[in-house]
């Protein structure tokens, strides 16, 4: 059988995802920054409009997107907030749209849904000449399904009203999982628009545009050791999930599956903690965590108003955190 990129199975996508969030505190960590970092960041973008406007770029099932308008909602009351969300995949809006459903209190939020891959929004977009601008863009884990990163970041930052801020979540460059993809990409599937990249290859798109940016962490971790025991459904699905392939143990070459196993059991991609294996989702300390990383970017708008640019960047088991701030 031939590897497959994992996006060409939405569904089974969706189920790995599942499983990765059962073994990684990974949305405990981004709750922790919504929570306690994202309020002070968020703290100009209306400049004093009645109306907020959000876009959610690959916004998934929306649980993420809820606290995040949440946060927006305590911080802007009786602000009228419009959410648009840009999601290729039906499942997914439907989850959304279910979790919208049964969310308590959401007064003055609408919301919009475009079953489409962000490219087909920017020639949607680019086609009408209707350029609008929003007050909060964000693209959480998404841009390792693009033709073109930093064309990508391009557009959805001219979309930016001053003083708007732009969040990107994706892969640290320090962490296991960028390691693993380094070393392993070139083997795995390229197909289905699936690219390995990882915070370190944004930031040298930012630092060739003479960004600034400062870092914070936010420890997170993933207990792996379902992907040591031959057979295990669950491990299975790990699998899959960090090489970004479908069904990675039926169809790797056994010698890639092999390597890349034990390659996991290694100080450089994880640890032992009694009798389970953590994968490394450090950026720079402790063994076995995922630093989230936020880092502060000037952007350059043909304005002199302060604009923010905002990127998340998650980390392998490590996840980035990346905020950057236009001037």
């Amino acid at each position: 059988m031939t590897m497959r990129s994992l996006l060409s199975n939405h569904s089974h996508y969706v189920e790995t995802f599942q499983v990765f969030l059962k073994k990684s505190t990974e949305h405990q960590c981004m709750l922790d920054f919504i929570h306690k970092k994202l309020p002070q960041l968020i703290s100009s973008i209306s400049n004093g409009k009645t109306d907020i406007n959000i876009l959610s770029v690959g916004g998934g099932s929306g649980e993420i997107d809820l606290e995040i308008l949440a946060r927006l909602q305590s911080e802007y009351p009786g602000v009228i907030i419009h959410t648009d969300v840009i999601e290729p995949n039906a499942e997914q809006i439907n989850s959304y749209k279910e979790c919208v459903a049964k969310a308590p209190d959401l007064k003055n939020m609408k919301f919009t849904w475009h079953k489409e891959t962000s490219l087909e929004y920017e020639n949607r977009i680019m086609d009408s000449k209707e350029m609008g601008k929003w007050n909060f863009i964000h693209m959480i884990q998404m841009l390792y399904y693009v033709k073109d990163m930093p064309a990508t970041i391009r557009f959805f930052h001219s979309l930016l009203e001053p003083g708007a801020k732009l969040l990107i979540i994706v892969v640290s460059g320090c962490s296991g999982w960028a390691k693993l993809w380094k070393k392993y990409g070139p083997r795995l599937p390229l197909n289905d628009l699936c690219l390995y990249i990882s915070s370190a290859d944004i930031e040298e798109m930012l630092d060739g545009s003479g960004l600034k940016y400062q870092t914070y962490e936010l420890p997170s971790d993933m207990d792996i050791t379902d992907c040591f025991t031959e057979g295990s459904k669950t491990g299975e699905l790990l699998l899959d999930f960090l090489t970004e392939t479908c069904n990675f143990s039926k169809t790797a070459p056994l010698d890639l599956k092999d390597e890349l196993i034990e390659d996991l059991k290694k100080p450089e991609y994880g640890e032992r903690r009694g009798c389970r294996g953590m994968m490394d989702v450090r950026t720079n300390h402790s063994h076995g965590l995922i630093p989230w990383q936020l880092r502060l970017f000037p952007s350059f708008l043909p304005s002199f108003l302060p604009s923010f640019l905002p990127s998340f960047l998650p980390s392998f088991l490590l996840s980035f955190l990346s905020l950057y701030f236009p001037v």
